[in-house]
């Protein structure tokens, strides 16, 4: 099956560049329009494609997806003795001493606003057309996603500026809003654009896919309930149950055979699991997937027979390890130890000398063996456009609907349903049936399902264990305030409205 995005890729590239141009005579400029371009949905389509591909540059692999990472128990990228990798705004994040001139947090912040700046300017496009009043589903798409910007501004700044309009007065820049202000708009506008969206069950999944739904939207909402007391102070537990419940009830969706299923290459509209994710073909320009260039070591290339030496850098601590029984399934996918080959051959460099992954014992000059590595997306069936893989990028599955929700029962003090739903997401993975619950078995089984999915930041925060535990190199106890960051330096010299975060 063609992937939906391949098919007004280029319809979105050749508009950028043509409405992009300052050059273009008026007489050029306006045959393409807002007015006279959207005479078909797939028109609006192709620039509503171009807030996905923002979206997905903010929810996996490059700066914003790092900072969701960096600070908790499972992600660490040290720099190497044998050189590279080395950056001291990785080791701030790490060590939970950001500072409002980090590097990574300004880039992050382009990136996420990029997300909301494009859905701006599609959206006013959107609604200057004759055609608006027929794109309705279109500009819930857009709106949803732009959403998805805020929220994840909201998560890790707290306060930030809402903007609704393509092009920003320099005269009036926008102050900045409260972060439960943010939660509100975030909120309304889901419940808004899920309104105007089509239900999983009434679409051709394979077609549609990997346009948001109304599942996927509500699945989003669950998210942002769960987190409702943290971004707010109100708990929301209810209303996270009932849009989990939105998602459950369609029985379009089901827990794949093995968590694994998901990260393959062929994860696609074929999964039964997975809610919303990422359309990936590096060989056509259409995103790519790097998590294997980034995170394994060099060796991996002749254990997987990848057509490159991958960089050797994302690793998790032993922490992340120690949460899993042997017996689980999901410990398979975490490389630590002497390594082999597939066939159990012991996989070792030229000299002979076999591949043994350790803990870092230094993460400003760590040996190319230390660290462990999360196998998050697998090689398996990947067509490589270099050294990207085409793996489609998973930002929301089932699995998460169940614990989300079982985690809000549970904190509204029904154990025994809550205790079901989590059996059900271990049993998935052979791990032993729990007979009691306890809101740090939730805690634990969310690191094991969803590491490295962009959860473990905001499920620490919410848990406290952010700030009153501590892991390998994280050794102090930190106060609350640290639960967002700081607004970048650069963006408070640019607009003086913005208020820095309290203690940065």
């Amino acid at each position: 099956m063609m992937k939906l995005p391949h098919k007004i890729f280029y319809t979105f590239l050749l508009f950028a560049v043509l409405t992009g141009c300052t050059k273009l005579d008026e007489e050029q400029f306006g045959r393409l329009s807002p007015t006279n371009y959207y005479n078909t949905e797939q028109e609006a389509l192709s620039s509503v494609l171009g807030i996905y591909q923002s979206l997905q540059q903010v929810a996996h692999v490059n700066d914003a997806w790092r900072i969701s990472e960096f600070g908790t128990d499972e992600f660490i990228v040290p720099g190497r003795a044998s050189g590279g990798w080395f950056d001291q705004n990785n080791i701030d994040m790490m060590l939970h001493n950001v500072r409002s001139d980090n590097q990574a947090i300004a880039r992050a912040w382009k990136q996420i606003f990029q997300v909301i700046g494009t859905s701006n300017a599609v959206l006013e496009s959107l609604n200057a057309s004759q055609q608006a009043a027929s794109f309705k589903g279109v500009m819930a798409e857009a709106k949803a996603l732009r959403a998805y910007g805020y929220f994840y501004a909201m998560d890790l700044w707290g306060n930030v500026p809402i903007a609704t309009q393509a092009r920003i007065d320099p005269n009036n820049l926008p102050a900045t809003s409260s972060r439960a202000d943010v939660f509100k708009f975030v909120e309304q506008e889901m419940i808004a654009a899920a309104a105007d969206l089509p239900s999983v069950t009434t679409v051709n999944r394979a077609s549609y896919y990997p346009r948001l739904t109304k599942e996927a939207v509500y699945t989003a909402l669950a998210t942002l309930y769960l987190n409702a007391e943290v971004y707010t102070g109100t708990a929301r537990w209810a209303d996270a149950v009932t849009m989990c419940d939105n998602v459950i009830r369609t029985n379009a969706y089901a827990l794949e055979v093995n968590t694994v299923d998901n990260f393959k290459a062929t994860n696609e509209a074929n999964s039964k699991e997975i809610i919303f994710a990422f359309s990936v073909d590096p060989s056509r320009t259409s995103g790519s997937n790097q998590f294997i260039l980034y995170a394994q070591p060099a060796l991996d290339q002749s254990k997987y027979g990848l057509p490159f030496p991958p960089a050797n850098g994302y690793s998790t601590y032993q922490e992340a390890l120690d949460r899993y029984e042997n017996v689980d399934n999901r410990k398979k996918l975490i490389e630590y130890g002497p390594q082999t080959y597939l066939d159990g051959r012991p996989l070792a460099d030229a000299k002979g000398v076999q591949l043994n992954l350790i803990p870092v014992k230094d993460y400003t000059s760590a040996q190319d063996n230390e660290g462990y590595r999360v196998l998050k997306y697998v090689p398996d069936g990947v067509k490589w456009a270099g050294s990207s893989a085409d793996n489609d990028l998973v930002l929301t599955r089932y699995a998460d609907v169940l614990m989300t929700k079982a985690e809000a029962l549970f904190r509204s003090g029904n154990t025994t349903d809550s205790r079901t739903l989590v059996n059900q997401v271990r049993g998935r993975s052979n791990a032993t049936a729990l007979t009691t619950l306890t809101l740090q078995n939730i805690e634990d089984e969310r690191g094991r399902e969803f590491i490295w999915e962009g959860h473990r930041r905001r499920d620490m925060i919410r848990f406290g264990s952010f700030f009153t535990k501590t892991w390998t190199f994280k050794t102090t106890i930190d106060p609350v305030w640290r639960g967002i960051y700081p607004i970048p330096l650069e963006q408070m010299a640019s607009n003086p409205k913005l208020k820095q975060n309290p203690n940065y």
